[in-house]
């Protein structure tokens, strides 16, 4: 965490987060600074929509066997705008370096790659919309115990295992979903 910023870290919603769309929801921090936070939530897929369904509406034909991975919701900003996160071994003009090797894409040419290039990215997810805060919401969120903060990992951040992100993220720092309320208290 460069400069009290959070680009590269995973945000983990507590419960009792106050908007149901972030419920049990696991984000990567795409970018941060002091005028706004842009991230991706990692768990939550489309029903019934791949990665090769997708790119087939879009009509960029694949010429490598790509694997069936679920499209995700990326949060609730601007829906129909995709974003490809993926390894740092691919790295196109307008990538966007999250950190801890891994990288953002939002062009068109990222897709063409991974339908056809075999130098495509070795691990990468593809999310429709994102979330985003304004100058010092996330910070204040996070002093309110909306969000947890953690380090992330390839696992939590490209794995199709979505139903146990928020608890394995939640278990990196100790703390067993069981005994979280959404209830706060005062001493």
């Amino acid at each position: 965490m460069e400069s009290g910023f959070l680009s590269g870290q995973l945000l983990i919603s507590m419960p009792g987060i106050s908007d149901p769309r972030f419920e049990r929801t696991l984000i990567l921090v795409c970018a941060h600074d002091n005028q706004h936070a842009m991230g991706l939530a990692l768990n939550h897929p489309v029903e019934g929509l791949t990665v090769p369904d997708l790119l087939e509406r879009l009509e960029i034909k694949s010429t490598i066997r790509m694997p069936p991975d679920l499209v995700l919701v990326g949060g609730p900003v601007e829906r129909e705008r995709g974003f490809v996160l993926h390894t740092d071994d691919y790295r196109g003009e307008f990538s966007l370096e999250v950190g801890g090797g891994v990288a953002l894409t939002a062009t068109r040419e990222v897709l063409e790659t991974m339908a056809t290039d075999p130098e495509h990215p070795r691990r990468s997810l593809l999310a429709l919309g994102y979330a985003g805060w304004g100058a010092g919401q996330l910070e204040r969120e996070i002093r309110e115990n909306v969000w947890l903060t953690c380090e992330p990992d390839e696992a939590l951040i490209f794995d199709a295992d979505y139903g146990t992100k928020w608890a394995r993220a939640l278990a990196k720092l100790g703390i067993d979903p069981k005994f979280l309320s959404a209830e706060a208290g005062r001493a």
